[in-house]
């Protein structure tokens, strides 16, 4: 008999509880990236379709498979899945549901100790005075284990443990004493910080702009965001990023949605609570998101330089120079909000990432809430200990494309087949409307059965077989060249052309161009900057800046070459360099001998844990279904 007695307190907690799981660190920092890298306003009309058509949808099939499944005293989704379909293999894709959000915990976490620390380096003023590439090398130095940039030791590990620790202890309190408590005070602040913010980077126009910069105005990039361009719905690039970011704003495809929905009472109203965590989420992006990174980037950068340098780091390297801009005490204050905000975000997910092996662990193992909850814990601290120690040589990403990428889209799919098709339509729209409170549309049955599934098969293909350089019109014109991001791609380590044996006596360049002056770092390592020769303009400031392909279209302008650094490489001293100052080196030259131990090692092991950690979750389901038949459960 399972043990697990847990329950929401309130509608309130349990909304906002769900609302904080969807609104996580990717509303503030994914979704602005990915507008900008997709044509800003041409990105809104394509997301909200798909947020409509997918997002919404996938809440309702979520919802209601949990509460249908919390009646059979199931929260986890291998049984829930169980209980809706005859076939018992469907149940071991409910593995995804308890292996992602272990997965997924185990470099999230890694992100929201980011944040913690950056609180701290926010009230200590660290950041005033420093120039916008010293704030960069302070991200690059806290993510270098052995530099500490406030004396402790393993400063990274250190935090990364602390926020570990932090959730672990609030998840060992329950639901109703631990993740709501935390939800209640945590979203409410989040939208306290992100509203302050967003005033800022609504009211700050070009007041921070230096001179000469004619682009440095917030309001250039809330225009670029916000306006609507429709030539992006004949573009699939757009609309594969569009249906992608639905995945992960939302937090579906993962199974914390069906585990917190498994603790809702069976008369209990999951449509109206399903739209109003969705339309929350979809607020706090599109409002409060959208209107931060980017307008007050583009306040102090411009537009162009936010079009080639928006990115995930700029949370990071960028923002904490923008806010010194602001004085000593509104500077603090913008860094405490900011990382604050991020924090709350990152806390609020995390947490729900806890709950499905939880609930798994208390249903079939009887294990008591503590146990589960500290057991977690730990399976996190072994899965993330590589993505810290090992972060620059790409355990992260790799975790993140596998885990919080690819199984979100295969576990979607697979949800959205079983309650359509083998559930039954018609049982589950009963479901869905048992107790709601609001009149769900009909239109969105044939939409949950038909057109739900096709846009994620869809988003999977795409992913299987992205073309080279997200080119869709030429693939579909016949030239169709895998891109090294594909599934495909990746695993077959298209992106890694050199250094592709585990260990080496040589370390090969990565691009072709000219070895620029060899110099030692304030840390004793030998540095060596690969340049390339490009074009650059001079503005009405006398500034030289990169002739891009907008500016070059502006008119006549003078132009001249110059080397640019396109790579830097470090080596310890132990390492001997194989090439000197004005040497030219093409992609694979070797730049060092030594003992190497190349990326790709690094790539694959972080691959065999996430095999690891998926087929240790089965067996764990696997005994239990076993224990179920010998007490009669099945």
């Amino acid at each position: 008999m399972s043990t697990n007695k847990e329950s929401w307190g309130t509608r309130v907690g349990l909304i906002l509880a769900m609302a904080g799981n969807a609104v996580g660190l990717g509303n503030f920092l994914r979704f602005p990236v990915q507008a900008v890298q997709n044509g800003g306003g041409a990105f809104i009309i394509p997301y909200l379709v798909c947020f409509l058509l997918m997002g919404i949808p996938l809440l309702w099939i979520e919802w209601t498979m949990g509460r249908y499944g919390g009646r059979f005293n199931n929260h986890s989704t291998p049984f829930i899945l169980d209980n809706m379909t005859r076939l018992r293999f469907w149940k071991y894709f409910g593995v995804f549901g308890i292996f992602t959000n272990i997965a997924v915990a185990a470099y999230y976490c890694y992100i929201e100790s980011w944040t913690l620390s950056y609180v701290y380096h926010s009230l200590a003023q660290t950041f005033s005075g420093l120039s916008q590439s010293q704030v960069a090398q302070f991200f690059g130095d806290y993510v270098n284990i052995g530099f500490s940039t406030t004396g402790i030791p393993y400063e990274a590990v250190v935090f990364y443990i602390l926020c570990l620790l932090l959730n672990t202890y609030i998840l060992s309190r329950g639901l109703q004493g631990g993740v709501e408590k935390v939800a209640k005070i945590g979203v409410p602040m989040l939208l306290l910080f992100g509203a302050f913010l967003a005033f800022r980077g609504f009211t700050l126009g070009a007041s921070g702009a230096p001179e000469g910069c004619e682009d440095c105005d917030s309001a250039l990039g809330l225009n670029f965001l916000w306006e609507p361009q429709f030539t992006s719905l004949t573009d699939p690039k757009v609309w594969l990023a569009a249906a992608g970011q639905i995945f992960f704003t939302l937090s579906v495809g993962m199974g914390t949605i069906h585990c917190y929905a498994s603790y809702v009472r069976p008369k209990d109203d999951i449509a109206l609570n399903a739209m109003s965590a969705g339309w929350m989420n979809g607020f706090v992006e599109v409002v409060l998101g959208a209107s931060i990174v980017i307008p007050i980037a583009v306040g102090y950068l411009g537009l162009d330089w936010v079009k080639e340098n928006a990115g995930f780091a700029m949370a990071f390297q960028t923002m904490p120079y923008l806010f010194d801009q602001w004085g000593p005490l509104l500077s603090t204050l913008a860094g405490l909000f900011w990382f604050g905000l991020l924090f709350f975000a990152g806390i609020t997910s995390s947490l729900a990432m806890g709950t499905p092996w939880m609930g798994f662990m208390e249903d079939e193992f009887n294990w008591g809430r503590n146990k589960a909850a500290w057991s977690f814990g730990g399976l996190v601290l072994l899965m993330g200990l590589p993505t810290v120690f090992f972060f620059n040589q790409g355990v992260f990403d790799e975790y993140d494309y596998w885990a919080g990428t690819v199984s979100l889209v295969i576990f979607a799919l697979a949800e959205s087949i079983i309650f359509s098709w083998r559930f039954g339509i018609d049982k589950a729209w009963n479901e869905l409307t048992s107790g709601a409170d609001i009149k769900v549309p009909l239109f969105f049955k044939p939409i949950i059965k038909y057109v739900t599934p096709l846009i994620i098969l869809v988003v999977f293909l795409g992913a299987l077989i992205t073309p080279k350089n997200n080119d869709w019109s030429a693939a579909l014109a016949g030239n169709w060249e895998l891109d090294a991001s594909s599934i495909i791609g990746k695993i077959q380590n298209k992106g890694v052309e050199v250094n592709r044996e585990y260990f080496a006596d040589e370390y090969q360049s990565e691009v072709a161009g000219e070895v620029g002056p060899l110099r030692t770092d304030d840390r004793g390592r030998q540095v060596v900057d690969i340049l390339k020769r490009e074009q650059y303009y001079r503005n009405d400031a006398g500034e030289a800046l990169p002739l891009s392909i907008t500016e070059s279209r502006l008119g006549d302008v003078t132009t001249f070459d110059s080397l640019m650094v396109v790579k830097t490489y470090q080596f310890g001293d132990d390492k001997q360099l194989l090439v000197a100052q004005g040497a030219t080196v093409e992609k694979g030259t070797a730049l060092a001998s030594g003992d190497f131990i190349n990326n790709i090692f690094y790539i694959d092991m972080s691959r065999i844990l996430l095999i690891l950690l998926f087929v240790f979750v089965s067996l764990l389901v696997n005994k239990a279904t076993r224990m179920r038949r010998l007490t009669g459960r099945i």
